[in-house]
């Protein structure tokens, strides 16, 4: 009787072996989102001034900055159920050529609402570029590593936003158009990512795994997304992305309640309080335990941050009690990425992803909302601030008691058994 046939190795094939040149190219693909967000900041009263003529462009202009962020958070769950479709590196790929493509488009236009139009386009390549990295590095990675990795773009991100914000400023010296060139770096980005990036191939070892290969080759599946399953996560991280939006959106507007008007002293504080977001990042990949059961005293440390800045009545108090909080922001975002990723399967990845993404960006963008409306009921913008530090003093004692129920750490699907 002639041997029996070995099955295909990918069929019981793991992750891909991959080396740090995929996490770095991912990484890189995280930060552009960011680069949106703050490159343009330094050259908004330059654009105003240019634009005067346009009517509204008082209230257009801003949006420049802003409307990208806010298409990123409507689209990513739709990006998130294209990339389970079509495929993570494809997608990345495309969307980042579309990123620089878009992003340059003001270089040569000169209508208001033909580059708000190109911002708008420029969101939609956002919410595809940081849900399909978000993915890959799901793919890519198992356990403790993808944690740190995951940890590493949110840190990565953070750091890039003050590197951004000063080049924008240096290049908005010679014009206000300038910064947009950066976007520019999409091309290579796209170029590198299409040759260095391995295709991501589900885990296998169960007959879940197999099914989810065998939807990758074309076989229909059935089984539905765990919408109960992501729900509560997803919650959590619109709150979590106020807390974590907050010392960067108001932190100036606290300074000047207390009298300062150094531009200087503002921008030092806000650094430093970036400077402990990315240490906040830093001591989350040295810890061992789940995310799930750090999340009380995560929420414990920024709400206890929140009180002291509210109730901070000098300088020195304000800057120590934000970087307590941001301690605590650099730690809880990687707490709810990872969480979220735990959760997801192969093939449920890329759509999950692309909700948590639209969570926490809509999340930043009703946090100032959320300030501007709570700041005249409760008297002043401090106040409204150690109000939100008692809400997640509150949310981290309800936490508490729930991750005390769950098991000490959650099984991943994709870990290997051990013997």
């Amino acid at each position: 009787m002639p041997a029996p046939v070995s099955p295909p190795a990918r069929d019981h094939a793991g992750p891909p072996a991959v080396g740090r040149l995929p996490a770095v190219l991912l990484m890189a693909g995280s930060c552009l989102p960011v680069l949106g967000a703050v490159l343009l900041a330094p050259v908004l009263p330059r654009m105003q001034d240019h634009f005067e003529g346009v009517a509204g462009s008082a209230a257009l202009v801003p949006l420049v900055l802003t409307v990208p962020a806010l298409s990123l958070a409507l689209l990513a769950p739709f990006a998130g159920a294209v990339v389970d479709r079509l495929g993570r590196k494809r997608l990345l790929v495309v969307a980042t050529v579309l990123y620089a493509l878009f992003g340059t488009a003001p270089l040569w236009l000169d209508s208001l609402h033909a580059i708000l139009a190109a911002r708008v386009l420029v969101g939609v390549a956002e919410a595809a570029v940081m849900t399909a990295c978000t993915t890959l590095i799901g793919d890519y990675y198992t356990g403790r590593v993808r944690d740190r990795y995951l940890a590493l773009q949110t840190m990565c991100a953070s750091a890039s936003a003050t590197v951004f914000f000063a080049v924008g400023g240096a290049l908005g010296a010679a014009g206000w158009r300038t910064p947009f060139w950066l976007y520019a770096a999409g091309l290579p980005l796209a170029l590198a990512v299409a040759r260095a990036l391995p295709d991501p191939r589900p885990p296998a070892g169960n007959g879940r795994a197999r099914a989810e290969d065998g939807r990758a080759r074309g076989e229909t599946e059935t089984r539905p997304f765990p919408v109960r399953r992501m729900t509560g996560i997803c919650l959590l991280t619109v709150f979590g992305a106020v807390v974590f939006s907050t010392v960067p959106v108001e932190m100036s507007y606290l300074l000047d309640g207390l009298g300062v008007g150094s531009t200087g002293v503002i921008g030092g504080a806000t650094a430093l309080a970036g400077a402990a977001t990315v240490a906040g990042s830093v001591v989350f990949t040295r810890l061992t335990d789940s995310p799930h059961r750090r999340l009380p005293a995560v929420f414990l440390l920024c709400g206890a941050g929140f009180l002291l800045m509210g109730l901070a009545d000098n300088v020195p108090l304000l800057i120590a009690a934000a970087v307590v909080n941001c301690v605590g922001t650099g730690m809880l975002l990687p707490s709810l990425l990872t969480l979220a990723v735990s959760r997801l399967d192969f093939a449920d990845r890329g759509r999950g992803t692309g909700l948590w993404t639209s969570a926490f960006f809509l999340g930043q963008f009703v946090c100032p909302l959320v300030l501007l409306g709570a700041r005249g009921p409760l008297g002043g913008l401090a106040t409204a601030v150690a109000a939100l530090g008692l809400v997640t003093l509150l949310l981290a004692g309800v936490l508490l008691p729930l991750t005390r129920r769950t098991p000490v750490a959650l099984p991943d699907p994709e870990d290997p058994p051990t013997a």
